[in-house]
């Protein structure tokens, strides 16, 4: 397709995700005996006696007299937490997962000349490509338990199933997600392909939809912290929101945030600039200015024409300048 400077972009554009994971579910079990039972967890609630540890940033503030009154004032705290029972030293995490087709459609546009645009340019890729590089990536993060977050940080053993729910479908997979490696998706067994093979198929509409139930088991040592997702409170004067830390659960079973999930799985960006000023960090979320919230950093800005928007412009305008992998 040629490409279009003067083809004004839509005012109005938006998508359905494509991805569409649940809330996951938190367990407590043993390792060898994952498979035949598993409890759910529950949060616990704790007050806690914390010290003035903040940097004091006032000259004032600085003299020990002042200081020692400070630190004499008790800093009281009520926090949710999440621990495995005391004969357990297994986590696991069960929840499911909908790849969906449709990728060419926006759900909103108001611009017929720009909707007829990109939709022969995402034909195009549909035809070139087939979403093969991305599914292989989505797979791999599904393979190596990058939705454990933290609770993948110094477990001895970590295990994910993968089944496939659709009806008239038996398929399954297991991966030892301790051999994968989080920093890349090079060098990835067959099953991880073949999982991505069916996620490339539904992404690009040669099957209405795929959905696939997932289950991690990760060996954290014997009744050990877990961590849920943790909720943000904004109405700090609500009575119920006086806690400094508050877990997410659903009707009282500990559980993780669809989206935080669904960041894990997206974590497949490899293609961001790289300088001395934005050293190479690993895989970071699709974002459109590649932000890393911990880090204070955006990894694609505008100057550099490296942005989602930029690139998308260009894409669904026909472009040469953008690859399809890197702005879907």
């Amino acid at each position: 397709m040629a490409k279009t400077d003067k083809l004004a972009t839509a005012s109005v554009l938006a998508f359905e995700k494509k991805l569409v994971p649940s809330d996951g579910r938190l367990y407590g079990t043993q390792w060898d005996k994952r498979d035949e039972s598993a409890t759910v967890l529950k949060l616990q609630e704790k007050s806690v006696r914390g010290t003035i540890s903040n940097r004091i940033t006032k000259e004032a503030d600085k003299d020990p007299i002042k200081l020692n009154a400070k630190i004499e004032k008790p800093n009281l705290q009520t926090v949710d937490s999440c621990a495995l029972g005391s004969e357990q030293d297994t986590l696991k995490l069960s929840f499911t997962l909908k790849v969906l087709s449709g990728v060419q459609q926006p759900s909103a546009c108001n611009s017929a000349e720009f909707a007829a645009s990109y939709k022969q340019a995402a034909d195009a890729y549909i035809q070139a490509e087939g979403f093969k590089e991305l599914a292989k990536r989505y797979a791999a993060n599904l393979a190596n338990g990058r939705f454990l977050w933290r609770n993948r940080v110094g477990a001895e053993n970590i295990e994910v199933r993968v089944w496939v729910c659709n009806e008239g479908e038996q398929r399954d997979w297991t991966f030892n997600a301790k051999t994968f490696s989080v920093r890349d998706f090079d060098n990835l067994p067959a099953g991880v392909l073949e999982l991505a093979d069916l996620i490339a198929d539904a992404l690009s509409g040669r099957r209405e939809f795929l959905m696939l139930s997932v289950t991690a088991y990760a060996q954290v040592g014997l009744a050990q912290d877990v961590y849920p997702s943790e909720e943000l409170v904004l109405d700090k004067s609500n009575s119920k929101s006086k806690k400094s830390k508050i877990l997410y659960h659903i009707d009282g079973h500990a559980g993780m945030h669809s989206q935080k999930i669904g960041n894990a799985l997206r974590s497949i960006d490899t293609w961001y600039p790289v300088d001395e000023d934005s050293p190479y960090i690993g895989p970071i979320a699709i974002e459109p200015y590649g932000a890393v919230t911990n880090l204070g950093k955006a990894f694609r800005t505008p100057k550099a024409k490296v942005d989602f928007y930029t690139l998308f412009d260009s894409f669904a305008r026909g472009g040469s300048r953008a690859r399809p992998n890197s702005i879907t």
